[in-house]
C-alpha cells in the first residue's frame, strides 16, 4: 500500500463519519455539513455529531446539527484553519457554543504511517504477535490504551513485548472501522525510554499493512511521549479533530457533579 492509497482511505473514512465527500477536505474555504448516521463510520463515533470539526490542513470542515450551523459558521469565517483548534480562538466558539448546551470537549491529533518511514526497530525483550484469544488475560488498567474493555469485539490484533514470560509492552489495534485500524499504546513504567512503545508499534503498524487494513494512530498534542512515539515508529500527523459535546458530560468527565435541574 502506497502512501496515497493511505491518504485516499483516511479521507473516505473521515467523508463517512462527518457526511460529506473526501474533496471537501481539500477546498480553499470552509465547509459545513449536516451531521448524519452512517453504518461505516467509526464505531465509537456518537452519530450524529452537534459539532465536529476536521481539518487535514487545508481548510475545515465542520459536521454539525442544523441549530449549531450559525455559531460554527461565523466562527470559521473568523478564524484561519490553523487557528481553529487553540486558545484564546476556541474560547470564542465556547462562548458561542454555551447557549445551545455544548462545550468543546475531545480534540486529538491523528497520524498515518509513512511507508517510506516503517520498519522493525531493535528491541531487547522478545516481541509477540497476539491474535483476540493470546490478549483476552489483558484487559486491565495497566493495558487500558492498547485494548479497550468496552468494545473488545473491536480488538483484533496486538504485539507484546515479554521479559521472561511477563508482559512489559503491549501495542493493540482495534478494527474502528471497514479499512482502518486504531492503534494504542501501553508500557510499564519500569520499561520505558528504552524504544519498546516504538518497537512495538512500529512492528504493529506493519503487521496491520500486511492484512490490507491502514494502521492510524490518536494523541492529544500536549502528550508529547505519544506523538514522539507516533514519530519515531514511522506515522506522520494527517488531520486535527475537535467534537464538541453537552455541557453535563464535560463536567462529568472533569468530576464534577450535575448542575441544578440536570439529571
Amino acid at each position: 500500500m502506497t502512501n496515497e492509497e493511505i491518504h485516499r482511505i483516511a479521507l473516505r473514512q473521515s467523508a463517512i463519519d462527518l457526511n460529506c465527500v473526501p474533496e471537501d477536505f481539500s477546498r480553499g474555504y470552509a465547509v459545513i455539513v449536516h451531521s448524519a448516521p452512517h453504518p461505516d463510520a467509526r464505531r465509537y463515533l456518537e452519530l450524529p455529531f452537534f459539532c465536529d470539526l476536521v481539518s487535514y490542513g487545508d481548510n475545515v470542515v465542520a459536521s454539525v446539527a442544523p441549530e449549531a450551523e450559525p455559531a460554527v459558521r461565523a466562527y470559521l469565517e473568523r478564524f484561519a484553519p490553523e487557528h481553529c483548534f487553540e486558545t484564546p480562538n476556541l474560547h470564542v466558539l465556547a462562548d458561542a457554543l454555551r447557549p445551545l448546551g455544548m462545550q468543546p470537549c475531545f480534540m486529538a491529533e491523528y497520524f498515518l504511517p509513512d511507508v517510506s518511514l516503517l520498519r522493525d526497530h531493535p528491541c531487547a525483550y522478545e516481541l509477540r504477535l497476539l491474535e483476540p484469544p493470546d490478549f483476552a488475560a489483558y484487559y486491565t488498567q495497566e493495558w487500558s490504551n492498547a485494548l479497550c474493555a468496552k468494545r473488545r469485539a473491536l480488538d483484533v490484533l496486538a504485539v507484546g513485548a515479554y521479559e521472561d514470560g511477563r508482559l512489559i509492552g503491549l501495542a493493540g489495534c482495534s478494527a474502528d472501522c471497514g479499512e482502518m485500524w486504531q492503534i494504542g499504546i501501553d508500557v510499564l513504567p519500569a520499561y520505558r525510554r528504552q524504544g519498546i512503545a516504538r518497537a512495538l508499534t512500529s512492528r504493529l503498524a506493519m503487521e496491520t499493512l500486511t492484512r490490507g487494513k491502514v494502521p492510524f494512530y490518536c494523541a492529544a498534542w500536549s502528550n508529547l511521549p505519544s506523538v514522539r512515539n507516533a514519530i519515531r515508529s514511522g506515522f506522520l500527523p494527517a488531520w486535527a479533530e475537535l467534537t464538541a459535546k453537552p455541557e453535563a458530560f464535560v463536567r462529568e468527565m472533569n468530576g464534577e457533579g450535575p448542575r441544578q435541574g440536570e439529571r
